[in-house]
């Protein structure tokens, strides 16, 4: 029997501060190249740890009674640069700098110097731990192709369009690698189709769909406007979303908490299931089970309930562990209130 109103996550949970180096982490932007002195724990015994950690937040999210849980994406040091810095055809001992999404600011990203391949999977073994850890839907979550192609720095394809087909062919591998791997759903996070929204009506839908080409299980694609840790102002509305419309992803995850979007533009989204935000994660206060339920209430005049799942408007990597596990909880209880209004 098929869940009404099912709850997830974006993706990211809280690491461990034994773990990880969390007050470093978030005085830095979220890297683009490896960052692994952010580690605290010697290499030899880094993946038991990042294990025993992925468990805690496996547990915590079957605790707070989330219905589609992800790995917390544990072992990475941001939602993307551990998937795009394991191709061949990047040179990660050589990176460039490129704009960040903000204005003015530039960081290190990958130097691209040759095809793009993926030589290896690269997050099969989390999806497999993930299955192996909970007897609930699992969610497994990978960076995207048009936004790890705005991430780097090309000396090889001179096409940026033929950039990001290259990380879209190796994504495809991913992909169907990790349904093999027992994921439920695939979410692919394209946060820069909204920062760069002209590039992404050119072309981001035909390089996402390159992504899902011959994929049969089910897909989700996340939008947002940044981490609410970095980026502080949210516009009213988004800059790329209907356009989804066209793309292959069954799902598309966005945001409304923080920026309290207009949810009338879901309309224009009638094939697709929504995955609603609806936790603001730039308040570290946890939203009580009423104000969720609200939250959920604005989407129901433009997207039936049975297409709609439940969320945070993005990943809960920077908040507290006690924060992140509150807001969960509230989530779960304020759908419940829906729910039972809904019979």
């Amino acid at each position: 029997m098929s869940i009404l109103l099912p709850t997830t996550l974006v993706g990211s949970y809280p690491q461990p501060d034994w773990l990880i180096d969390r007050r470093r982490l978030s005085e830095m932007i979220p890297p683009r190249i490896r960052a692994k002195e952010l580690w605290r724990i010697d290499g030899a015994f880094l993946e038991a740890a990042q294990d025993d950690a992925t468990i805690i937040a496996i547990r915590d999210q079957e605790r707070a009674g989330i219905d589609i849980v992800t790995d917390g994406e544990i072992r990475r040091e941001s939602y993307s640069n551990r998937f795009a810095t394991a191709l061949d055809g990047v040179d990660n001992d050589n990176p460039a700098m490129a704009p960040t999404r903000t204005p003015g600011k530039f960081q290190p990203v990958p130097r691209i110097v040759g095809e793009i391949k993926r030589r290896h999977p690269v997050e099969v073994r989390d999806v497999k731990f993930l299955r192996d850890n909970t007897d609930r839907t699992i969610k497994a979550t990978v960076p995207g192709p048009f936004t790890m192609a705005q991430q780097a720095h090309d000396d090889f394809y001179g096409d940026e369009v033929a950039l990001a087909m290259g990380f879209a062919a190796a994504l495809n591998a991913e992909i169907k690698d990790l349904f093999t791997a027992g994921a439920d759903i695939v979410q692919i996070d394209e946060p820069y189709m909204q920062s760069r929204p002209e590039k992404a009506k050119a072309f981001g839908n035909a390089v996402l769909n390159r992504a899902l080409h011959g994929v049969t299980g089910k897909t989700a694609v996340h939008i947002c406007f940044g981490y609410s840790a970095f980026v502080k102002q949210r516009p009213s509305g988004y800059s790329f979303l209907p356009e989804f419309e066209g793309s292959n992803a069954r799902q598309v995850s966005i945001e409304t908490a923080q920026s309290g979007l207009d949810c009338a533009v879901l309309a224009k989204l009638p094939h697709k299931d929504i995955i609603l935000g609806v936790i603001d994660l730039s308040d570290p206060a946890v939203e009580t089970p009423a104000v969720v339920a609200e939250r959920i209430r604005r989407a129901l005049p433009y997207v039936p309930a049975e297409h709609i799942v439940v969320a945070p408007d993005c990943g809960l990597k920077y908040l507290s562990r006690e924060t992140a596990l509150g807001k969960m909880r509230a989530m779960v209880e304020g759908t419940a209130i829906v729910r039972a209004e809904l019979g």
